[in-house]
């Protein structure tokens, strides 16, 4: 059966504690995994982070992977948006972070119901999507043989979709209801900035704040994890006591935070 830390995580009634992978190279990566036990899903950030899609990913990935004998899962952030109807090479950027032995992905911008369901055919094999098997490398990053990986991927691989602006905030309802999404992640700096509000310094405006519970709500309304990223401790042990699912527990240098 293919499985990582984070399925295991996600049930118990305790939030899944997660980090940021920002910077490339291997050391890195092996540093950060090995941080904490309590860690069980690390995000690679191809979007905002250092680090590039190919070969980076998958380098980072088996870094991981070699860091411990119950490794934080790997999710890979794509540098695609969805935003508008939009598609940044999509299709690819899923299948090459999948294929790459990601645990699952994360795409930002998402606007739209259709665009959550593109995301979706992407990410599992059929008859569920349109996912194409064939790399000779991941399921052994899984510790998995061939068949059993196409037999459980569908059920393993996460994928989350980050609701981040206007157009996500209309649509979250009907994004949370797609089939096939496992989580909804709130980026609160651009979510604030989208609806013209200050950005978090470090909390969110108020009126983000209310965006912000309001995708909890819908997200666990629909069946769905909700994810919220944090720029400190105290943020994550607030966000912990919220009942969000997932949290980011280290500080982002990304925001001048060390």
């Amino acid at each position: 059966m293919a499985t990582h830390k984070l399925l295991t995580a996600l049930k118990s009634s305790a939030p899944a504690l997660g980090a940021w992978v920002t910077f490339p190279g291997s050391i890195h990566a092996r540093t950060v995994a090995q941080a904490s036990p309590h860690l069980s899903w690390l995000m690679i950030d191809c979007e905002h982070g250092l680090i590039s899609l190919n070969p980076g990913a998958i380098e980072t990935i088996q870094a991981i992977e070699g860091s411990s004998s119950n490794p934080p899962s790997s999710i890979v952030r794509i540098p695609a948006t969805g935003i508008n109807g939009t598609d940044t090479g999509l299709g690819w950027q899923i299948k090459y972070a999948l294929d790459a032995g990601a645990r699952g992905v994360m795409v930002p911008m998402v606007g739209s119901a259709q665009k959550a369901k593109e995301i979706v055919d992407e990410a599992r094999f059929p008859p569920v999507g349109r996912r194409g098997f064939g790399s000779p490398f991941t399921h052994g990053i899984w510790n998995v043989d061939a068949s059993e990986y196409l037999q459980s991927a569908n059920n393993s691989v996460q994928v989350w979709v980050q609701i981040e602006s206007q157009e996500g905030m209309q649509n979250v309802e009907e994004i949370a209801r797609v089939e096939g999404v496992d989580a909804l992640f709130i980026g609160p700096y651009d979510l604030s900035i989208s609806h013209g509000l200050p950005p978090p310094s470090p909390d969110p405006h108020p009126d983000a704040e209310k965006l912000i519970q309001r995708i909890k709500e819908v997200a666990h309304a629909a069946g769905k994890k909700c994810v919220m990223f944090c720029t400190n401790g105290d943020q994550a042990a607030k966000r912990a006591k919220e009942g969000f699912d997932m949290v980011s527990v280290v500080q982002y240098y990304r925001y001048g935070r060390h």
